[in-house]
């Protein structure tokens, strides 16, 4: 399937020739918030929508990609000049060849893409004004992970953060989050506090005036105190849990993030990196050899969690070919 009907999603039925499927969500959006207020007037709703944009595969609508290539031509550049293999956690791994990570942002169809999408955000919130919502809708938008920066067309970059999608650098795992709440004070105002997915559910609950159900959003924590501008959260230490070889090159890992320091831990072999991230967010020095007593705080922390929650590790695949090192051009030590 594709952004194009016929989808060949068996989930979607598909639309006139050539429909846009970023086109299609947003109608049906629309159309939901509007047959909801014709059957239940006032009553509240809750809308999730998971545009299918900016994943792969990468297809933009012809007259906007065209655009961005007149855009690309002005500049003098071409594709070429904004990629780079002189990474050294960039590496050759077999059936998607070469890792590249994108070092500014120039590719047409991408950013077809983006301003897709960025046109039907806008549809939405026209709409949610169009039906006398705007002053008492929530509206939270967030991505899942960072931009697909190293692999699969490396089609944008994330610098000065540090690789992308599929890792446990920066690049990988903080996004840009927007929340619109009338009336909470909020507006137009930018926070520096680290925040997680894991929170969404404790706030959207304190938004609508619910009691909090702390057994079932044990990671998380209300961010309305913090919209609201009474007071920052308690210090907290933030998680994340990888044993996966991603498709973008990323190493099977976790990261732990206190304060400023941020640890990852690698579990092919056992190896850490540990970063400040208030001095260097594009971490680029690792510490853990500097300050190896900060290291082994964040990593004890970091392995108590685990416990805690049983997060699954890796075991040695018993299927695993020796050969293909060999066969690819390969080594342990490159992957």
């Amino acid at each position: 399937g594709g952004y194009f009907s016929p989808y060949e999603n068996p989930r979607l039925e598909d639309g006139p020739a050539g429909e846009h499927l970023t086109d299609r969500l947003t109608d049906e959006a629309i159309r939901f918030m509007e047959g909801h207020l014709e059957a239940s007037g006032e009553k509240p709703f809750f809308l999730f929508l998971s545009f299918y944009a900016v994943h792969t595969p990468l297809q933009g609508k012809p007259e906007l990609i065209r655009k961005y290539e007149h855009k690309l031509e002005e500049t003098g550049m071409d594709s070429v000049e904004m990629e780079t293999t002189e990474r050294e956690w960039i590496h050759h791994a077999p059936p998607r060849g070469r890792f590249v990570e994108r070092t500014r942002q120039g590719h047409p169809v991408y950013a077809s893409m983006i301003e897709t999408l960025d046109a039907n955000i806008g549809r939405l919130m026209a709409a949610i004004e169009e039906f006398y919502l705007k002053q008492n809708t929530v509206i939270i938008f967030m991505s899942d992970n960072g931009g697909l920066a190293t692999a699969e067309g490396s089609p944008t970059s994330n610098l000065p953060l540090r690789a992308g999608k599929g890792w446990l650098y920066e690049g990988g795992i903080r996004e840009p989050m927007l929340i619109r709440w009338p009336g909470s004070g909020s507006e137009g105002k930018i926070c520096e506090v680290p925040v997680i997915s894991n929170d969404f559910y404790p706030t959207i609950l304190e938004m609508a005036g619910l009691q909090l159900i702390p057994g079932q959003h044990r990671d998380g924590i209300s961010l309305v105190p913090l919209l609201r501008g009474q007071g920052k959260p308690d210090a907290r230490t933030l998680f994340w849990h990888y044993p996966h070889y991603s498709n973008q090159g990323g190493k099977p890992g976790a990261a732990v993030r206190s304060g400023d320091f941020k640890l990852i831990e690698f579990f092919e072999d056992d190896t850490v990196e540990l970063y400040d991230l208030s001095a260097d967010p594009g971490e680029k020095n690792d510490l853990s050899s500097e300050i190896p007593e900060k290291a082994e705080e964040m990593l004890e922390l970091l392995h108590r969690w685990q416990h805690e929650v049983g997060a699954k590790g890796m075991h040695p695949n018993p299927d695993f070919d020796q050969h293909y090192l060999g066969e690819n051009d390969l080594s342990l030590d490159k992957m």
